[in-house]
C-alpha cells in the first residue's frame, strides 16, 4: 500500500512458500517457548544496506520496527513457527518503499540475532487454500489493516538472545498481564478458549419447579380456603325454607289447643281504691259472661273500673256480676259485643297426675301468652290471700297442681286439658322464699313461677259461677262447728267455745245431728288424711251444700267414725 500504512498478512499465501520457511531449533526444556533479541537503544541509523533477497519492508523508523517485532510474536504464538527477528529498515525518507512479499523459489535465511527456537512435537502444516476474504477496503481487521484511529499497542521487548550453542535453562515469561496480540481466526494451538458453562440437568429444573408450582398453589388455595370459609363463598347465601303455607297442626297438640282457646280468653285491666291490676278471664257463654279470680276484680269500685280485651284486639267495658272470697272466684259481663266463643268446660274429677295441659293468660301484662305442662298432683289444700288480717279474705280450695309456668297476670286464666277443654282456673302460685301466694304475687317475697301452680278445679268453679250468675252470691258447705285453729296436734279439732263465746257445735246442725262433741279430733274425710283446720275446710268446701260425708274422729284415744248431709251457708 502507498498509504504509509504496513500491509496485514496472517499466513503465507501458498504451501511451498511455508514450507521453506526454517523451523527454529528445539530448546533445552521443550517447552515451546523461544528467546528473543535483546532491543538495541536508539541509534542514528546508519546507511541504507541492501536487504537480504525475500525480505518483507513493513514500516520504516523505530516505530515500524517496534510494531513488526509485536507482530511477529503474535503471529508466532497463534502460529506456533516462532517468531522472526526485526530487520533493520532504512530512514530518512519520508515516505518509504512499497511492501515486498517473499519470492517464490528463495528460501529465507533467519537473521544472525534470532536464536533457534525448539521445534514442536507434531508441527501443524499451513492450510493450503486461499485467503478466505478479500482485502477489506475500509480496513477493518482481520481482514483488512488496523484503522487509522487505533494505536499500535505497546510492545513487550524480549530478553537478550542465548547463542545457539549454548545450553540453559530458558527464562520465564514474564509476570504481569499478558501482551495485547492480535486475534487470528485461522490460527492453529492459540490460547485454548475457557470451557463452556456446564448444563444444568433438566430433571433438576423440572423438580425445582414442581415445587415452587406447589408451593404457589398451596399458597392460593390456602388463601382461597380462608376466603370460603370466612365469607361462606363467592356468591350469595340463600338457605333453603319450607312453604309458609304449612300452618295446619294437630287439635290435641299445644299449637292446636292454644289457636282453638285463644279467641275465647280475655285480658282483664282493673283501676280503683287507688291501684291498678292485670288479670286473665275467660267467656262462659254467648251473653257475655266472663269467668275470674276475685281477687282481680277486688278493687273494682264500678264497671267503668273494668276493662276487657280479647285475643283479636277488640276492647269494652264490663260490669261486675258477683264475686266470692271463700273460693276466689268472679263473674263479670260484656255487652255489645258479637262473635263471642265460650269455652267448653271438662269434668275436674276424671283429671290424673300426668296429664298433659295448656296455661293461656297474660303474666306481667303479656297478653296471649301460652305455656304447657301437666298435671303434677290433685286436691292440693291451699289457702290464698289474707292480706286484711281478719281472716275475711282468705280462700280455701282443694287444688290442681300443675308445673305449667304460671306468673302474676295468669290469675283468673283457664287451664287446658288435651282436647281445648276447661279443667281448671288459675289462681295461685308458690314463690322461692314466700309461703305462698297468688297470681298477683300473694305477698311472696320473690313473685315468679318456680313450677308450683295451682288452679281452681272447674267442677267447683262452675258451682260457683252458676250460682254467682244466677243470685250474685255463693253458698258453703258447711258442718256446724267452729275449730280450734291453734291446735298443733294431728288433725282438726272442734273448739270448746265458738265465736263471742257462742257453742262449738252448732245445735240442731250436721255435726250436731251426727254426735259431734267439743274436743274432737277429726282425722279423715271420706277416707282422704287431713292435718289441720284448714285442710279440713278445704276438703268440706270442695263439696257441694247437702252432700254426704264420713267423717273418722278420735275421742278419747277411741277412734269413731260418723255420717253427716252438708248443709249451706251464704258466702260474701
Amino acid at each position: 500500500m502507498n498509504n504509509g500504512k504496513p500491509n496485514w498478512w496472517s499466513r503465507p499465501s501458498s504451501a511451498p512458500e511455508a514450507a521453506r520457511i526454517p523451523a527454529p531449533p528445539p530448546s533445552g526444556d521443550g517447552d515451546g517457548d523461544f528467546p528473543l533479541p535483546a532491543p538495541h537503544p536508539p541509534t542514528t541509523p546508519p546507511a541504507q544496506a541492501p536487504e537480504p533477497a525475500g525480505t518483507d519492508l513493513r514500516a520504516a523508523g523505530p516505530a515500524g520496527a517496534d510494531a513488526r517485532a509485536a507482530e511477529a510474536e503474535a503471529e508466532a504464538e497463534t502460529t506456533g513457527t516462532g517468531p522472526q527477528a526485526p530487520e533493520p529498515v532504512a530512514a530518512g525518507s519520508p515516505d518509504p518503499a512499497p511492501s515486498v512479499v517473499l519470492t517464490k523459489g528463495e528460501p529465507r535465511d533467519p537473521a544472525p540475532e534470532e536464536v533457534p527456537h525448539v521445534q514442536d512435537p507434531a508441527p501443524v502444516p499451513a492450510p493450503q487454500a486461499q485467503p478466505l476474504h478479500a482485502p477489506d477496503e475500509y480496513r477493518t481487521p482481520p481482514y483488512g489493516e488496523p484503522g487509522p484511529w487505533a494505536p499500535a499497542p505497546p510492545v513487550q521487548r524480549p530478553p537478550a538472545p542465548v547463542p545457539p550453542h549454548q545450553q540453559g535453562p530458558v527464562p520465564p515469561h514474564p509476570q504481569g498481564p499478558a501482551p495485547w496480540t492480535q486475534y487470528d481466526p485461522w490460527g492453529v494451538g492459540g490460547p485454548a478458549l475457557p470451557p463452556p458453562p456446564a448444563k444444568r440437568s433438566r430433571k433438576g429444573l423440572a423438580v425445582a419447579g414442581a415445587l415452587v408450582f406447589a408451593l404457589i398453589t398451596g399458597v392460593i388455595g390456602g388463601g382461597i380456603g380462608a376466603y370460603v370459609e370466612r365469607n361462606g363463598g363467592f356468591t350469595t347465601v340463600e338457605l333453603p325454607q319450607s312453604d309458609a303455607k304449612d300452618t295446619g297442626r294437630a287439635p290435641e297438640s299445644v299449637a292446636g289447643i292454644a289457636a282453638s282457646a285463644l279467641p275465647g280468653v280475655v285480658t282483664l285491666h282493673v283501676r280503683g281504691g287507688g291501684s291498678s291490676g292485670t288479670g286473665t278471664g275467660f267467656v262462659l257463654d254467648t251473653k257475655g259472661h266472663i269467668l275470674t279470680n276475685n281477687h282481680v276484680v277486688d278493687g273494682a269500685r264500678s264497671s267503668a273500673d273494668i276493662s276487657v280485651t280479647f285475643s283479636s284486639g277488640e276492647t269494652a267495658r264490663a260490669k261486675l256480676v258477683g264475686k266470692d272470697t271463700g273460693y276466689d272466684l268472679a263473674v263479670v259481663q260484656v255487652t255489645g259485643v258479637s262473635g263471642l266463643k265460650p269455652l267448653p268446660l271438662g269434668n275436674s274429677d276424671g283429671v290424673r297426675v300426668g296429664d298433659p295441659v295448656v296455661a293461656i293468660g297474660a303474666p306481667f301484662d303479656l297478653s296471649n301468652t301460652v305455656t304447657s305442662g301437666i298435671i303434677s298432683a290433685k286436691e292440693r289444700p291451699i289457702t290464698a290471700g289474707g292480706e286484711k288480717g281478719d281472716g275475711s279474705d282468705v280462700s280455701y280450695v282443694d287444688a290442681l297442681q300443675t308445673d305449667a309456668p304460671i306468673n302474676p297476670g295468669n290469675s283468673g286464666g283457664p287451664l287446658l286439658d288435651s282436647k281445648a277443654r276447661v279443667i281448671g282456673i288459675n289462681s295461685a302460685i308458690r314463690a322461692a322464699g314466700g309461703s305462698g301466694g297468688d297470681g298477683e304475687g300473694g305477698g311472696a317475697s320473690q313473685p315468679g313461677s318456680i313450677g308450683l301452680g295451682f288452679a281452681i278445679p272447674i267442677n267447683q268453679g262452675k258451682r260457683v259461677a252458676e250460682e254467682l250468675i244466677n243470685t250474685g252470691k255463693a253458698t258453703h258447705p258447711v258442718i256446724g262447728v267452729s275449730l280450734d285453729m291453734q291446735y298443733n296436734g294431728d288433725g282438726a279439732r272442734v273448739g270448746q267455745k265458738g265465736k263471742d263465746g257462742t257453742a262449738s257445735v252448732t245445735p240442731g246442725g250436721p255435726a250436731a245431728k251426727a254426735g259431734l262433741r267439743p274436743g274432737d279430733v277429726i282425722t279423715k274425710v271420706d277416707g282422704q288424711r287431713v292435718h289441720n283446720g284448714e285442710e279440713l275446710i278445704v276438703k268440706i268446701r270442695a263439696h257441694r251444700p247437702g252432700d254426704r260425708l264420713e267423717l273418722t274422729l278420735e275421742r278419747d284415744g277411741k277412734e269413731l267414725t260418723k255420717t253427716l248431709t252438708l248443709g249451706s251457708s251464704q258466702g260474701t
